[in-house]
């Protein structure tokens, strides 16, 4: 074992001339401990929401979108799809068409968006899972169905159980005459709310493809495909052969890049908070300096003495930079575990509630291996930096110590 080393964990645990270094030394651990929990948990906490809204979404966005380069919409053919679903692992494409109407029922009206999608859209998403008020269902028979957001459902005061009442749609006519209407109403039963993130709850109306086009008057037109790919397979290797082979006329995202910039937010916020925590860690870092300055002096004889047996400056700089270390990694890792049992306290019980009417009781949080790794890094260089300054004063201690 290196020597410095060696004499760093002696010190460690070695008995101080004075109870009063043991304190400042135990306050400092125990800041660090603190700080570094904090530090874990903050992380654990953005990416719980971050699961948690991944999770959401993905109850909406398909698992692979297409969508055109330009523009709004796309014609679409049997060549098109054929050369999409001969991608192994392609397993549903559904054609959805989506444009902003205006709503209205009974005395009630909202924009939001009309989207148009195929039958087997319910299989391209998970969609059922979030129906909380009559099921997913976009034609009955001659009849079209309008499936809405919750928060669509409220501005709009639906009854589902009221069968005389329909929503009415009314959508700009695209190329009117001077003395034709200037737009194209059409009519939708209500046949079911979702329940999933409130940007969709209060934006979306789901009804039939058919219905859309006819609506907007774009035949065999639509403005994506969404797909869904067999479990095993890679997002990112089935869109790099759908971007191959329809080229940089469409727009490939698998479903982070369809809602790219909210999660960009997300990790803005959650470095954001760790730089606010990594920043108290910085001022506690304060009491290992004066702690380490405190062992310095009280060791000043012992330093002389290993001068004077032929031990370098650099020797003794390095034994105060591992006393340093060894610190910080000592309150790293009681902060660990502290962290780990405030984790499991959370996952079990739920400590921490979430205040107001939440369809969450308490905070989400989860732990991941890349947390640990940057909380041990950022402890190490902060422990680092404190022990810098403590080191190289212990480096200027005059090898003989001249008693007068």
């Amino acid at each position: 074992m290196n020597l410095s080393l060696r004499i760093a964990r002696r010190y460690l645990f070695a008995k101080k001339s004075t109870n009063a270094i043991n304190i400042i030394t135990g306050i400092a651990v125990f800041g660090l401990s603190v700080g570094s929990a904090a530090l874990i948990l903050v992380l654990s906490v953005f990416n719980g929401f971050e699961d948690l809204l991944v999770g959401m979404y993905s109850n909406f966005d398909p698992d692979i979108k297409v969508s055109p380069a330009e523009g709004k919409t796309f014609t679409v053919s049997d060549s098109l799809l054929k050369e999409i679903y001969e991608i192994e692992g392609v397993e549903q494409i559904s054609q959805t068409l989506e444009e902003v109407a205006f709503f209205e029922y009974n005395d009630k009206q909202s924009f939001g968006t009309i989207k148009g999608v195929e039958d087997n859209y319910g299989y391209v998403i998970n969609i059922d899972s979030t129906m909380r008020e009559g099921k997913f269902k976009t034609k009955d028979g001659p009849q079209n169905l309008a499936v809405i957001g919750f928060s669509m459902r409220n501005a709009l005061a639906v009854n589902l159980d009221d069968l005389f009442k329909s929503i009415s749609v009314h959508m700009p006519k695209r190329n009117p005459g001077i003395f034709e209407k200037q737009f194209v109403s059409k009519v939708l039963q209500p046949g079911g709310v979702f329940l999933v993130q409130q940007d969709f709850e209060k934006k979306y109306v789901l009804t039939n493809l058919t219905f859309v086009q006819q609506l907007l008057e774009l035949r065999n037109k639509v403005s994506a495909f969404e797909i869904k790919i067999y479990p095993g397979f890679v997002a990112d290797d089935i869109i790099d052969q759908i971007e191959e082979k329809l080229g940089e006329t469409y727009l490939v995202q698998n479903r982070y890049e369809q809602e790219e910039s909210f999660f960009k937010l997300m990790k803005v916020e959650k470095w954001l908070s760790y730089a606010i925590v990594g920043l108290m860690m910085l001022l506690i870092a304060f009491n290992l300096i004066g702690a380490l300055w405190m062992i310095v002096l009280d060791k000043k004889k012992d330093i002389a003495i290993l001068k004077s047996m032929g031990m370098q400056d650099q020797g003794i700089l390095r034994i105060f930079l591992f006393q340093g270390m060894l610190l910080s990694l000592l309150g790293m890792v009681t902060g660990v575990l502290l962290a780990l049992g405030i984790y499991g306290l959370q996952k079990t019980v739920g400590i921490v509630q979430i205040p107001g009417n939440m369809s969450l009781e308490a905070y989400p949080i989860s732990i991941r291996f890349f947390d640990f790794l940057t909380v041990a890094l950022t402890v190490v260089f902060i422990g680092l930096l404190a022990s810098l300054p403590p080191a190289l004063r212990a480096r200027r201690v005059p090898a003989l110590i001249r008693e007068e």
